[in-house]
């Protein structure tokens, strides 16, 4: 619980510890002393931002972090506000709703940079337990039915046991009445899982939602972070649609002269293969095939 995401997106560290610059280990501070402590950061996601220590790293509506003043606190849908540690955000009043009584809603200052920010326009996007599917950026990976993954447009959403629905940070689910519930006895409909997509490169072969398939100088597909975009001649970088890549600068040009940085493409995720149980039955991919007491095949996730 309240874990420290590391730079990468692949461990994290409980609170009160910290990454190490290589990100395989945790490192707890040491004494006690209020005042001979160095002033703790909590590192954002993007491995890039960080906020200071007592407050929490909430995604802006312009897609990059920001800070709110509160520790562990909720960041609010509309990505400009949040709520303190267990309360709910209720947008359409302007406050946050908790048991102990209704507070005013808290707005996020910036967050500042850990390095120089890379020149280009990187896609945050959350990757799901399973490593290949992905979310959009405040959003929730949750389980569907198929055990393949949904995303919850709520940023760390509570999912559904009926892998179907998702509600809030700190409410539950009440299947029985379809709503999402708060301790201080306010209720919401529960929100529906729209499916993680991807790109298709090839039957082998995807691309996060959101992207372009282009070829790496290898031969394999890489993934560019941009729909549509133009897969530059190096094999390497891309340039968004309607600009051509401009080598010698090193760019994306546009016919008006406008330049940009031109984007590094990453490798592809393999497509999951379905687990064969027999000649008729698979699982999907990540399962294991178990038998069931009636001697049919059953996938155990």
């Amino acid at each position: 619980p309240q874990g420290v995401p590391c730079a990468g997106g692949h461990h994290c560290c409980p609170r009160g510890s910290h990454c190490s610059a290589d990100g395989e280990s945790c490192i707890t501070s040491p004494g006690t002393g209020g005042s001979h402590m160095a002033p703790r950061a909590v590192p954002c996601p993007d491995g890039q931002s960080e906020c200071p220590d007592n407050a929490t790293c909430c995604v802006t509506a312009s897609g990059t972090w920001g800070c709110c003043p509160m520790p562990q606190a909720s960041c609010c849908a509309d990505k400009v506000h949040c709520c303190p540690h267990a309360t709910v955000c209720d947008l359409a009043h302007g406050r946050c709703l908790s048991p102990a009584g209704d507070v005013p809603l808290g707005t996020p200052f910036p967050a500042w940079k850990r390095q120089p920010p890379v020149p280009a326009v990187t896609l945050h996007q959350v990757l799901c337990p399973d490593g290949r599917s992905v979310c959009p950026d405040g959003a929730t990976c949750c389980q569907l039915p198929s055990a393949q993954y949904g995303c919850c447009p709520l940023q760390n959403a509570v999912c559904c046991s009926d892998r179907q629905h998702c509600c809030p940070q700190g409410t539950a689910c009440d299947l029985e009445r379809s709503t999402c519930t708060s301790s201080g006895g306010w209720a919401r409909p529960l929100a529906s899982l729209p499916k993680a997509r991807d790109v298709k490169c090839d039957e082998e072969t995807s691309c996060p939602d959101g992207s372009t398939c282009c070829r790496l100088s290898s031969g394999a597909w890489g993934c560019c972070p941009l729909e549509e975009a133009v897969c530059c001649p190096d094999h390497v970088h891309c340039c968004p649609q309607g600009y051509t890549c401009d080598p010698e600068g090193g760019s994306c040009l546009q016919e008006g002269g406008h330049r940009q940085p031109w984007l590094q493409k990453t490798p592809a995720l393999a497509r999951g293969g379905d687990v064969k149980c027999d000649e008729e039955t698979s699982c999907p991919d990540g399962n294991t095939c178990c038998r069931l007491s009636l001697g049919t095949w059953g996938c155990c996730p």
